[in-house]
C-alpha cells in the first residue's frame, strides 16, 4: 500500500462566458499508508474532481500529486497502480460476476491460475461465491456494488478510490455496506480514499475526515474532533445532524461575568446566557461585539429532567413550535426571542406544541464564531 500526498493540486476551467472557476483550490493533504480518508461536502464542492484527479481521470491545472513518494501528475491511470469504485458499478452487462472480476487482471495478462485464485479470495472475502455465474441484471443493488468492490480487490492495488459507492442503494443497504466496506479496510489494511456527501458516513467510516466546500478544504481531522472541535461555522454545521443551532448575538459584561445575549427580535425574551471558564477569558477580547454563538441540539435540555448544573446562568425559556418523535429520541423545534433552534432529548420528555420550557444549555460545550470570517474564535 501506499502514502497519497497532495501538494498545492488545483483545477480551474472556463465556463460558459468563458470565466474562469476554481473547482479545486490549492489542496494539501497527507493520506498515510494503510488510512482510510473521507472525503465529505454538500454538492459541488470539488470533492470527487479531487478524487478523480488522484485516480488521473481528471488534468490538474496546478500543484503536485504523488503516490508512494512518486510524482504521478502525467501518469496515465492504468499506471497508478490505483482501483476506483464508482457510483454506477459500471459493470460490463454481458458478462458473468466472475469474468467482471476478472477482466482487469486479464488485460494484464496475469496467469489464469492466478486470476482465478484472485477472485475466488476476493468473492470469499465479500461473500459473492454463490453468485459467479450470474450477470448483473440478476443481481441487487448491494450485490452489483460488491462486485464493483470486489473488481477492484483482486487488482491488489496501492491505493482504492471510492466515489459515492453508496449513493444509489436503499437506506438499510447503506448502513449494511457501509459496514462491510469499513471491516474490508481493516482485513486489507488498505489506503483507502472514499468521497461522501453523506456525514453520518463519514463519521462513522473514516479514519480523518477532509471537509470540503468551494473546492477548498475546511479542516482535515478524526471524526470527533472534527465534531467536538470544529474550525469554523461551516463545518461546525455540515457535522451532526441535526446541526449545530446557530444564535447571533453580542458578549456583554454584567457583574463581572461576561454573558451572551441573542439579538434582540420582535417579540419574547432573548436569551442571556453565561459564558464560563476558560471560554470567558478568551472572549475578552471581543466585549461589545457582535458574535455567533453555536451549540449542539444534545446540548440542551428541558429544566425538569437535569438534575445538576441547572444555575441560572444556563437556564432560558423558550417556545416549542414542533415536536418530532425518533423513537429512541425527541427532536423539539423552538423559538426564542429571534431564532429558532433544535434541542434533542430523551424519549421520556413529554412536550406538546406551544409550551413555554424553561431550557438548560451546556455553557461548557458552547461555540463561539466569528460574525465576519465565520473561523471559531473559542
Amino acid at each position: 500500500m501506499a502514502k497519497v500526498v497532495l501538494e498545492n493540486v488545483g483545477k480551474t476551467f472556463k465556463d460558459n462566458k468563458g470565466n474562469l472557476v476554481k473547482a479545486v483550490d490549492d489542496v494539501n493533504l497527507t493520506i498515510d499508508d494503510e488510512e482510510f480518508m473521507v472525503f465529505v461536502g454538500p454538492s459541488g464542492c470539488g470533492k470527487s474532481t479531487t478524487l478523480r484527479m488522484i485516480a488521473g481521470l481528471e488534468e490538474i491545472t496546478g500543484g503536485t500529486i504523488l503516490i508512494d513518494g512518486k510524482v504521478i501528475n502525467n501518469v496515465p491511470p492504468k499506471d497508478r497502480d490505483i482501483a476506483m469504485v464508482f457510483q454506477n458499478y459500471a459493470l460490463y452487462p454481458h458478462m458473468s460476476v466472475y469474468k467482471n472480476m476478472a477482466f482487469g487482471l486479464q488485460l494484464r495478462k496475469y496467469p489464469k491460475q492466478e486470476i482465478e485464485k484472485r477472485v475466488m479470495e476476493a468473492a470469499e472475502i465479500l461473500g459473492i461465491n454463490n453468485l459467479l455465474e450470474r450477470k448483473p441484471k440478476e443481481l441487487s443493488g448491494g450485490q452489483r456494488q460488491r462486485v464493483a468492490v470486489g473488481r477492484a480487490i483482486v487488482r491488489k492495488p496501492k491505493a482504492f478510490l471510492f466515489d459515492e459507492p453508496l449513493s444509489n442503494l436503499d437506506a438499510k443497504m447503506r448502513v449494511q455496506m457501509r459496514t462491510e466496506i469499513s471491516k474490508l479496510h481493516t482485513r486489507l489494511s488498505a489506503t483507502m480514499i472514499y468521497v461522501t456527501h453523506d456525514q453520518v458516513e463519514a463519521m462513522t467510516m473514516g479514519d480523518r475526515i477532509c471537509v470540503i466546500n468551494d473546492g477548498k478544504v475546511q479542516q482535515v481531522a478524526e471524526p470527533l474532533e472534527i465534531y467536538n472541535e470544529p474550525k469554523n461555522r461551516f463545518v461546525a454545521g455540515f457535522i451532526g445532524s441535526p446541526q449545530m443551532n446557530f444564535i447571533r448575538g453580542a458578549l456583554k459584561t454584567e457583574g463581572g461575568k461576561i454573558l451572551f445575549v441573542e439579538r434582540q427580535g420582535k417579540g419574547g425574551v432573548p436569551l442571556r446566557l453565561e459564558v464560563e471558564e476558560p471560554k470567558a477569558s478568551r472572549l475578552q477580547s471581543h466585549l461589545g461585539k457582535e458574535v455567533i454563538f453555536g451549540i449542539r441540539p444534545e446540548d440542551i435540555q428541558d429544566k425538569l429532567f437535569v438534575s445538576a448544573d441547572a444555575t441560572p446562568g444556563r437556564v432560558t425559556q423558550a417556545i416549542t413550535e414542533v415536536v418530532e418523535p425518533m423513537g429512541a429520541e425527541v427532536y423539539l423545534y423552538l423559538n426564542s426571542s429571534s431564532h429558532s433552534f433544535v434541542a434533542r432529548v430523551p424519549t421520556h420528555e413529554k412536550s406538546e406544541v406551544n409550551l413555554r420550557m424553561d431550557l438548560v444549555f451546556n455553557m461548557k460545550r458552547a461555540h463561539f464564531f466569528d460574525v465576519n470570517t465565520e473561523e471559531k474564535i473559542v
